[in-house]
Parts: structure tokens; C-alpha cells; sequence
């Protein structure tokens, strides 16, 4: 196991934005996720009938029991997740605050706490928290255009964080990225790595190798979302270098 923690050198400038994101996405995980995947579906929610028209049943599951075993949260994401199928303005935003669980919230809140940091620094906090929003919208039609049909809502920060990472790749080829190692027995310790090649990593084996392999679809992971993501980070970051160079 591979596990990033941390990043060296880090700016002097205090990170608002950057745990003002982390903060919003762990309270609406804590305020809607967790009450929500505790609580049983109201039956009279008009969205249910549309739910299970879209996902039906299968083999001998009857709506019987797909009811007694949907949360309240589920179908809360199937109107607040972006669904491709069903594109709408508000889940283009919504989605990108939204996660399926704990693991899904603390991997993505790593990424953004070990590599926020510096890209607001070199953005400032407002065209830091524009670009965050403008790249989690890409990575989700970037994902989206691979994937129209599809009814499966996608939740997670990861789209907006990949362009931020995207951001990082382009402006921080100098800085290492502190990494445990964990191959127990073996070996366990810290290393520094280059922060090119962990982003390398996550760009084309974690995201663009699984994203051919499997022709687009996603199992579980929304690879589009981070590829597309990255991309416009980079294309930002670069468009940013020359717009500033332009009016130097």
C-alpha cells in the first residue's frame, strides 16, 4: 500500500478555502449522509415511483424488498447525484459535495488537504474556489460524455480534486510528496516522491488505463470524472500562466 500524507514545501499563506471545502464536505456527509443511509425511504416521496421505474427489479427481487432495504439517502443521491440520463443544472453543483461513504470522503479529503494548499496559494482564494467549482463541472460532463445513457448518479469531490491536482502537476514540479509505504512484513516506511510521478500514477494507472480497459465505464470508480477533471486543471493552469504572461 501506497498511502500520499503530506507535501513539501508548503506556502506560508493560510489555506481558507482549502478546509472551507474540507469542512463543507464532511458536514453535509455528517448533517446528510449518515442520517439519511440510517433512515427508511418515505413512501409517499413522488421521486420514489420514478426510482423504481428507472432501476426496476431483478430475478426474484420483488419492490417489496428493494424497499425494505433502500435508505432515504440513496434516494436523496438519485435526485441530487448527476445522472447523465438526466442532466439538470443544480446536480451539475450538488453531486460534487455528496459521497457514498467514509472511505470515499477521507480519500478525497487527503488529496485536497495534501494538494489545496499550493494551488491557492498561486491562485488566491477566490480564483482558487472558481477554478475547484469549474473543474468538478468538466470532470463531471467529461464523464458524462462517455456515459449519456447512464442512470447511476455520480457523487463525489474527486472530479473538482483532480483538477486541482491537474493545477498542481503543471506549477509544482519541484515539490515531493510525502508517502508511506506499507508491505507488510516487508517493508513499511516514509518516503519523498516527486510529486510529477504521484500524479502520474493517479492520472494513467489508477484513472486512464482502467478508463480503455473498460471503454469508458466506470465499475464503481467514475475515471472519466478524474481524467476529465485533471485535464482542465491543466488547461486552467495553463491558460492562467499565459493570460498572466499576456498582460505582463
Amino acid at each position: 500500500m501506497f498511502l500520499p500524507y503530506g507535501d513539501t514545501p508548503n506556502p506560508m499563506a493560510p489555506s481558507y478555502v482549502t478546509w472551507l471545502l474540507i469542512g463543507i464536505n464532511l458536514a453535509v456527509f455528517l448533517a446528510v449522509t449518515v442520517p439519511l443511509s440510517l433512515a427508511r425511504v418515505d413512501l409517499n416521496d413522488p421521486l420514489l415511483l420514478e426510482y423504481l421505474r428507472t432501476y426496476g427489479t431483478r430475478g426474484f427481487v420483488s419492490t417489496q424488498d428493494v424497499l425494505q432495504h433502500l435508505s432515504a439517502y440513496e434516494l436523496f443521491v438519485f435526485r441530487y447525484g448527476f445522472r447523465p440520463a438526466a442532466p439538470s443544472l443544480p446536480s451539475l453543483f450538488s453531486c460534487m459535495f455528496l459521497h457514498g461513504g467514509w472511505m470515499h470522503l477521507a480519500g478525497n479529503m487527503l488529496f485536497l488537504y495534501i494538494f489545496g494548499n499550493n494551488v491557492e496559494a498561486r491562485l488566491g482564494s477566490v480564483p482558487y474556489l472558481l477554478v475547484y467549482l469549474l473543474t468538478g463541472v468538466t470532470a463531471t460532463l467529461f464523464f458524462a460524455a462517455f456515459a449519456p445513457g447512464s442512470q447511476i448518479p455520480l457523487v463525489g469531490a474527486s472530479g473538482a480534486i483532480s483538477g486541482v491536482l491537474g493545477c498542481y502537476f503543471l506549477w509544482f514540479p519541484r515539490n515531493r510528496v510525502k508517502t508511506f509505504i506499507f508491505l507488510f512484513p516487508f517493508l513499511m516506511t516514509t518516503v519523498l516522491l516527486p510529486a510529477r510521478l504521484v500524479l502520474g500514477v493517479y492520472l494513467i494507472l489508477d484513472n486512464l488505463l482502467p478508463f480503455i480497459i473498460n471503454g469508458g465505464a466506470g465499475a464503481g470508480v467514475a475515471h472519466g470524472a478524474h481524467i476529465g477533471g485533471f485535464l482542465g486543471g491543466l488547461g486552467l493552469a495553463y491558460g492562467f500562466d499565459r493570460w498572466r504572461g499576456i498582460r505582463h
